[in-house]
């Protein structure tokens, strides 16, 4: 792993939050790998890749097509582990918009069947009410069924947050990182595929991320959210995220897709695939070059996939692959072949 200097935790800025962060013995403003030498869960994981394997599925069933792109992935991994899931709830708007709930129960169950011991799924909506967003899509009503512990980051005091200032960002003071995301054994994500017209350009896994950072900080009421959207850099500040935020699965519902708009409405297509992976800079990659399939705007269709500032800047941090051709693509179902093949033309363009 990389030097952990790269994402130390700082300590916080008042009193009651040099008491909460991470355990006993941080002094204020000292930086430190939160639970480095403990284990895994709060490494930083800007690990660069030789290659990066991406299942794209082929499918008109939904649920087959999830199983299907989980089952080409190590499920041993969360045999007995607790697993933190980060699905795509910003609005009370329908798929693809948020993530449809079949797939967010094909994953769950999944998981179930590999053997996961807890399994929590911690969400914020930015454009509404997040308790009212989860009742509306039938997320709280799901998670009560299938015995999830649903975490409503807009009730999370200082306790519920991790502070992390990574030495390689352009975010001013850092940024909260929900605690499920840190302390869970395993990190799952559930995105969509969409383009984004509020300066993201478009939001797939990376994008997804920002969701697990507080919109407001408890304390003091300082607004993460409206530090990333009035950056010039927000493209570059979204991937920063990830290298605290790991993905040890991410599936991307591809069934359709907003070529327009975004993230809540815009023109609908249906590329009829599920992806896989994870590594979220060839998740995303991959996930460009579809919406480029299907005429996406002119921010996304422009340059070369890598030479997009999500895409490049994660691949300047080591996050994930730095070229298409690191990109093992693995295709499943009629039709999925030449799919891959045009994924590749347009990685390659």
């Amino acid at each position: 792993m990389p030097d952990t200097e790269h994402s130390r935790l700082i300590g916080r800025r008042h009193c009651l939050r040099t008491v909460l962060a991470l355990g006993a013995g941080i002094l204020a403003g000292a930086g430190f790998a939160p639970r480095a030498a403990a284990s895994e869960r709060s490494k930083l994981f800007a690990t660069p890749l030789r290659s990066a394997k991406v299942v794209i599925v082929k499918t008109g069933n939904r649920i087959k097509g999830v199983r299907t792109a989980m089952a080409q992935f190590d499920l041993n991994r969360f045999d007995g582990a607790s697993v933190a899931v980060k699905a795509n709830y910003n609005s009370a708007d329908a798929f693809p918009a948020s993530t449809h709930l079949d797939t967010l129960r094909t994953l769950i169950e999944g998981l179930r069947d590999a053997g996961a011991n807890t399994i929590t799924l911690a969400e914020r909506s930015g454009m509404g009410d997040t308790a009212e967003v989860l009742d509306t899509l039938g997320v709280s009503a799901l998670t009560r069924e299938l015995d999830v512990k649903l975490v409503n980051m807009d009730e999370l005091d200082s306790t519920g947050y991790v502070l992390y200032q990574p030495a390689k960002s352009h975010w001013s003071r850092g940024f909260l990182l929900a605690r499920p995301f840190v302390e869970a054994d395993r990190v799952v994500q559930t995105c969509c595929l969409k383009t984004h017209q509020y300066g993201g350009h478009f939001t797939m896994s990376l994008k997804n991320a920002v969701g697990a950072v507080a919109k407001h900080d408890p304390v003091d009421g300082y607004n993460y959210m409206g530090e990333l959207h009035r950056s010039h850099r927000q493209r570059s500040l979204i991937p920063e995220i990830s290298q605290v935020f790991r993905n040890d699965l991410i599936i991307m519902d591809a069934m359709k897709a907003f070529v327009t708009g975004g993230p809540h409405a815009g023109k609908e297509v249906e590329p009829g695939v599920i992806v896989a992976g994870t590594d979220p800079v060839a998740v995303d990659a991959v996930g460009v070059a579809i919406l480029r399939m299907f005429g996406a705007t002119d921010k996304v269709a422009e340059g070369a996939i890598f030479d997009q500032e999500q895409i490049r800047r994660g691949a300047e941090l080591g996050i994930g692959v730095h070229a298409p051709g690191q990109i093992e693509l693995v295709s499943f179902g009629a039709g999925s072949d030449e799919f891959a093949a045009r994924v590749r033309e347009q990685l390659q363009a």
